[in-house]
């Protein structure tokens, strides 16, 4: 379906279900995932679609989930778009490109700045670790993720 149909259709579901959310302090949020490697034929595959949907929802219980590994993906320029659009945001996720890999020195993303932009931005809660690791021990994966963003 096109972009403009599944706008329309997810604002009508999503103003179904929001009044229970907001009646119960929950948030929901949708994931920005690439539709160019992972999820083929995927809508909310660019954060300007997204925050879009924000915008038409226009409740404080409605947010993304900003998932770095497949936004570099998709459309890069991570740290201007977190800085730009950070209302809209309210989880992250984390994995290394190309691969899905380790967040280190291997990919292509430089986390250290990714996360102090996150930071900057005055986000308190955590960031997920959505890779998958490659190494033998995948805790020595995960231990080195986290001092990579804890900024």
């Amino acid at each position: 379906m096109d972009d403009e149909t599944g706008m329309k259709n997810c604002i009508v579901a999503l103003k179904q279900i929001l009044p229970l959310a907001e009646k119960n302090g929950v948030v929901l949020m949708m994931e920005l995932l690439n539709s160019k490697i992972d999820h083929k034929d995927y809508m909310c595959d660019k954060s300007a679609w997204g925050i879009e949907l924000c915008k038409n929802i226009d409740s404080p219980n409605f947010k993304l989930l900003y998932d770095i590994y497949h936004m570099q993906i998709d459309e890069g320029d991570i740290i201007r778009t977190i800085k730009e659009n950070y209302k809209y945001f309210g989880h992250y996720h984390t994995g290394g490109v190309p691969g899905r890999n380790e967040i280190n020195d291997t990919q292509e993303i430089f986390y250290p700045a990714v996360m102090r932009a996150i930071k900057d931005t005055g986000f308190k809660d955590y960031v997920a670790q959505e890779f998958q690791p490659t190494r033998k021990n995948k805790l020595d994966s995960l231990r080195e993720a986290i001092k990579i963003c804890d900024v």
